[in-house]
């Protein structure tokens, strides 16, 4: 497994990461205890949690149970703990499940941090990353009709002075070890590094954002931000929330995949995505290539990734990812990717 560093940390992680917004719905605990083995022992170093999940769907009741999980395998491997890197995020404004939905603040933070130490069952938090911006987000399709204007600056900045001090306060007690952002835009990233280098405070490491074959938000101007500051991406649903894996061609639904629980697939769902999708398949047909592999193979080989974050719901999805961590993908099938692109841009 290839090793990456996230940000100026210090820290080495493998450039794929176990992604565990299942565990605790979709994925069974003892299923997740086995994939996090798997993973481990196949070289993954690194897990990407939340206090939010599990997902598919999101409930009051389930809200922590995928850290519980993990927490479960900490407790049982104790002397493991120091062997991977372990991430999770503070859900941002909006989320009725956690905080009454308040936003993310200097009185928000430690609290929030204990409840994933005492979930996760663990002294510390590698990379600890705020879900989504107080002021809002161009990710999750909002990028269609979000709109920044009319937002106070001067409060924004000062938000991020308020969570930054609170954030030192963490590093210092030992509870994190850095920080990370998540659908984050170019201007706020570059407002945290800016204000983080005034206070000598902890420095944003990575970006978390949605990013795939169909989703190319980040080619532009948060890659160039990833180029000079250092601060890579940590690419989540990079099988586009599995349309990339072919399974819901022809109107197919699997029975307990996503869409069979979320119809509308978070607003990805639509006519064109099938036609990118297809042009995709036919790609991976052509060279011999499991579209899988070639979807994760793309994404790990960009020149701002750290790692690319991916889930697997089942072993057998696992196992099958795992087969593909060393695909190299030709000069020739870029090239063919790039025209896809170039003919299906933003399907969702």
């Amino acid at each position: 497994m290839k090793m990456k560093p996230l940000g100026r940390t210090g820290i080495q992680v493998s450039d794929l990461c176990l992604g565990t917004m299942t565990f605790g719905t979709q994925t069974p605990e003892a299923d997740a205890h086995r994939q996090i083995d798997t993973a481990l022992a196949a070289g993954i170093n690194f897990l990407d949690a939340a206090e939010m999940y599990p997902v598919n769907p999101i409930t009051k009741e389930t809200v922590g149970k995928t850290e519980q999980i993990i927490g479960n395998w900490n407790a049982a491997h104790p002397a493991r703990r120091g062997s991977y890197v372990l991430a999770t995020k503070h859900s941002g404004v909006g989320f009725a499940h956690a905080r009454d939905g308040a936003p993310i603040s200097a009185s928000t933070i430690p609290g929030a941090i204990e409840g994933s130490l005492r979930r996760l069952q663990t002294d510390y938090i590698d990379l600890y990353q705020f879900h989504w911006p107080n002021r809002g987000s161009y990710m999750f399709r909002q990028n269609w009709d979000y709109d920044p204007s009319g937002v106070d600056r001067q409060a924004v900045l000062d938000n991020m002075r308020e969570c930054l001090e609170a954030l030192q306060v963490q590093v210092d007690k030992g509870n994190i070890r850095a920080f990370g952002l998540s659908n984050e835009s170019a201007w706020g990233t570059a407002q945290w590094l800016r204000l983080s280098d005034e206070m000598g405070a902890p420095r944003v490491a990575s970006v978390q954002n949605e990013y795939s074959l169909l989703c190319r938000l980040y080619d532009t101007d948060m890659a160039e931000l990833s180029a000079y500051e250092d601060v890579g991406l940590l690419a989540f649903s990079p099988l586009a929330a599995g349309f990339l894996t072919g399974k819901y061609q022809g109107g197919t639904v699997p029975q307990g995949s996503r869409m069979s629980i979320v119809p509308q697939m978070g607003g990805r769902k639509g006519d064109r995505v099938f036609d990118a999708v297809e042009a995709y398949l036919a790609i991976a047909a052509k060279h011999e290539l499991d579209p899988v592999h070639m979807a994760l193979a793309w994404c790990q080989a960009r020149p701002f990734m750290t790692s690319v974050i991916f889930g697997a719901t089942t072993q057998a999805q696992l196992e099958r990812i795992l087969e593909g961590r060393d695909v190299v993908l030709s000069d020739e099938v870029l090239a063919e990717i790039n025209t896809a692109h170039r003919a299906h841009p933003m399907p969702y």
